[in-house]
């Protein structure tokens, strides 16, 4: 009977187009993720998994317990970077050496947690209400040691909704028109180095803005304080009363897309008279003037865009609402900036695959939810603060492909276990500079007394 690894008794595969070929499958010897050694690493140099342990609540009962919560953690996180997003793998994956040494403990000697083990902690352990509040924060706390190394004057936040579409009867999930489908309809904050600082899942058929300040002010009560300028921006779903109220409270700046209507069309209509002319370029406008809707209780700045393109019959306009005290042109710069949010929504989605949601239960989709987010937060630390400068700019997607995915043969020695590492996508040379890079980060050895 062939191992779970692929250590297949007997003899190896052949392959026809060369008879001198032979096929062998060593996966206890062999891995294909051996690049997230070099995550582990970053892991360990800012200590963030073991920071879970510290708020995570382990609801087992028996004294049998194979692998701690922490190890199960770091698994779910981990094959989740290296796209392995479903517990269904974690029987190939609990033998692979790279997952065995990166979650540690007794998985260095044995194996990792089973598909079994790994779906009740999934859907059972992690679910309850203390854990999963605790796994919600977790993300900002892993940011928030993080900011201590990057020392920022300013803090840009994002707020979006988006899509994970659904295809079976998963609780809490509805049609949405917007999107056309049936899905959940979570919603996130990032900052503005890429970081996802909070996010929920929600039922599909919610408003885009439902439950805005749940999310966001856990975010502003960490930040609030701290000398740092503070700005917000959001599409036409967040432009609200509340919001704009609860955002001056707290001493933020905003920049926030307003739907038109009548009122403010009328306020712009020198300019929506097209100009003279065929330009073969963009012709563009600015305005800025006081107004208010009847639900404000004052009135605020409003910044229009108009745009005049060529071979279109009539301009494409926007309006923003901001407190903001910069010309409109800057401040429309500024709002476009949010754009960059839905660039990293798509990474989530693309590299990390955060809209695999396929549990039965609506809480523990939440729970796969805040996993995944942990995983995405992981790999933008990377990123963000490891990389060197000619590749700062890999996209999360290029990071798993040439980054984690590194082959590696494991060699035992003595005293070392040697994972000897094909160089082909990323050389020697610079996977040593990404280590050195981590190793800068960790504290400096406090002295003996």
């Amino acid at each position: 009977m062939d191992d779970a690894t692929g250590e297949a008794e007997g003899m190896g595969l052949r392959v026809a187009f060369d008879r001198r070929l032979k096929l062998e499958f060593h996966g206890a010897t062999v891995t294909s993720d051996a690049g997230l050694l070099a995550f582990r690493e970053l892991d360990d140099a800012l200590g963030l998994t073991e920071m879970a342990a510290e708020v995570l609540a382990d609801t087992r009962t028996g004294r049998n317990g194979r692998h701690s919560l922490i190890a199960q953690l770091r698994q779910s996180v981990f094959g989740r970077l290296a796209g392995y997003e479903d517990v269904n793998d974690a029987d190939r994956l609990g033998r692979d050496p790279a997952m065995r040494w990166i979650v540690g403990g007794r998985a260095v000697t044995e194996h990792a947690a089973s598909t079994s083990q790994m779906g009740r902690f999934e859907t059972g352990a992690m679910t309850s209400t203390p854990n999963l509040t605790a796994l919600a924060d977790l993300s900002g706390r892993w940011i928030d040691r993080v900011q201590t190394r990057r020392r920022g004057t300013a803090l840009v936040l994002d707020i979006d909704s988006s899509v994970s579409p659904t295809y079976g009867t998963q609780e809490g999930t509805a049609y949405n028109g917007h999107f056309a489908c049936t899905c959940y309809h979570p919603l996130f904050v990032f900052n503005q180095d890429g970081d996802l600082e909070r996010c929920a899942l929600r039922p599909g058929n919610v408003h885009s803005a439902h439950g805005w300040r749940e999310v966001l002010d856990p975010v502003v009560a960490r930040y609030r304080g701290q000398a740092l300028r503070r700005l917000l921006r959001g599409d036409a779903a967040f432009a609200l009363p509340d919001v704009y109220e609860y955002l001056e409270a707290e001493g933020f700046r905003y920049a926030i897309r307003l739907p038109a209507n009548q009122v403010l069309q009328n306020r712009i209509a020198h300019l929506l008279t097209r100009p003279v002319g065929r330009p073969h370029y963009v012709r563009r406008f600015y305005a800025s003037f006081r107004y208010q809707a009847q639900s404000w209780s004052r009135p605020r700045r409003v910044v229009a865009k108009v745009e005049w393109h060529p071979g279109e019959l009539y301009p494409r306009v926007g309006f923003i609402v901001t407190n903001l005290h910069r010309p409109a042109k800057k401040v429309v710069a500024v709002y476009n900036g949010r754009g960059t949010a839905e660039q990293w929504i798509k990474e989530g989605k693309n590299a990390v695959k955060w809209t695999r949601l396929s549990c039965t239960t609506f809480r523990a989709n939440a729970v796969r939810l805040q996993l995944h987010a942990l995983a995405y937060n992981l790999a933008n630390f990377l990123r963000t603060l490891a990389l060197p400068g000619e590749v700062e700019r890999w996209s999360l997607t290029t990071l798993r492909e040439k980054v984690m995915k590194i082959g590696a043969k494991v060699v035992a020695h003595g005293r070392y276990l040697v994972f000897q590492m094909a160089e082909v996508a990323v050389p020697r040379e610079l996977f040593g500079r990404i280590l050195d890079r981590i190793g800068r980060l960790r504290p400096p050895d406090l002295a003996p007394c």
